[in-house]
């Protein structure tokens, strides 16, 4: 899957997990509502996952500070 179609798939994940709780706070006893939710949160982290293994980490949780202090850095890369 290519890069922008693959961070789309994330986007629309995300999103539909995010509508999902915001449902469950108003309706706190739906088990639909929240075996959805499981649904895709489970399908959002594994989308994530797959984005930040091919393209890099989307948010500061995902960054590995160990790869920051390798050598050489990515603008290093992106001169040659």
């Amino acid at each position: 899957m290519n890069k922008d179609k693959l961070l789309r798939r994330v986007s629309a994940l995300a999103l539909s997990a995010h509508e999902l709780r915001l449902f469950l706070d108003t309706h706190p006893n739906s088990g639909e509502a929240l075996s959805m939710f499981n649904e895709y949160k489970k399908k959002y982290e594994a989308a994530k996952d797959e984005y930040e293994k091919q393209f890099g980490p989307l948010t500061l949780n995902g960054y590995n500070t160990d790869e920051w202090l390798a050598n050489p850095w990515p603008w290093d890369n992106a001169a040659n």
